[in-house]
């Protein structure tokens, strides 16, 4: 889509309604090829539906130049991870092949990889792109702790609930909304959630060393929180932003923000 000079909110529309119909049709296919019951059915709809709104909304308030081909593909992984919604939900009333689930999860975690790029390539890094992506991150690795928790225990859905629990709490302390500088621990920690708990999901290692992988990417993932918290608090006793920790070095993905907000940080 070429660039325009104003926002076009049809074309925007446009977007998010072929979106929308891409996801339908992923339903229709897990449907054909597994039989989805009713709960992946409701589920998948119930997902799709919400992004349509969702990013229709953010669209009107930010009024993009053009969606972007990085917004692309977010929004395919977006779709991807629709349809890994629908499995975990039939997963309640029947098993979904892992093969199938193993597939859809592993391509969206890998084109997680590739928005970003292109975004930088060219040229159409913006907010709403970079959050559009942070909000994707965070649902599907809340997804896979559901799924994973069938097997392994509740104490999983902590990996999946911590960054909503803590976007609840910066809501009502606001000194949790200040910026947090890059980090390529932050980044390596958020990108270890999504691979631990796809290879425990797999099924390929035993039942202690999946318990054991987890446990310790829940760890991390307390820790880097943990760690941007206090840094936080301490930035907002101080009235300032005191200097990030030395070991924190430029994220690998440099076309996301400089300063990502405490709220809208992603899954770790």
């Amino acid at each position: 889509m070429a660039l325009n000079h104003t926002y076009d909110a049809r074309l925007a529309h446009q977007e998010t309604a072929v979106g929308a119909g891409a996801q339908l049709l992923l339903l229709a296919l897990l449907g054909t090829a597994i039989g989805l019951g009713p709960a992946g059915w409701l589920t998948g709809l119930a997902f799709g539906i919400a992004t349509w709104a969702v990013l229709n909304r953010a669209l009107r308030r930010s009024q993009p130049l053009s969606f972007g081909v990085a917004n692309r593909v977010t929004l395919g992984r977006a779709i991807l991870v629709g349809g890994v919604t629908a499995l975990v939900a039939d997963s309640f009333e029947s098993s979904p092949p892992v093969t199938l689930f193993v597939g859809l999860t592993a391509v969206a975690l890998i084109l997680d990889g590739v928005d970003g790029k292109v975004a930088r390539r060219t040229g159409t890094s913006s907010a709403l792109g970079a959050r559009f992506d942070m909000e994707v991150d965070a649902f599907l690795i809340l997804v896979l702790s559901v799924y994973v928790a069938m097997a392994l225990g509740p104490w999983v859905l902590l990996i999946g609930a911590m960054r909503y629990a803590f976007v609840a709490a910066a809501r009502v302390l606001p000194w949790l909304n200040g910026p947090l500088a890059p980090s390529m621990a932050r980044k390596t920690v958020a990108a270890l959630q999504g691979i631990v708990l796809l290879v425990a999901a797999a099924g390929i290692l035993p039942h202690a060393v999946n318990f054991a992988l987890v446990l310790l990417a829940l760890g991390l993932l307390t820790w880097s929180f943990g760690r941007d918290i206090n840094w936080l608090w301490r930035a907002g006793a101080r009235g300032g932003h005191p200097a990030w920790p030395s070991a924190a070095v430029p994220e690998a993905r440099p076309e996301r923000p400089v300063e990502v907000s405490g709220a809208a940080r992603g899954s770790s």
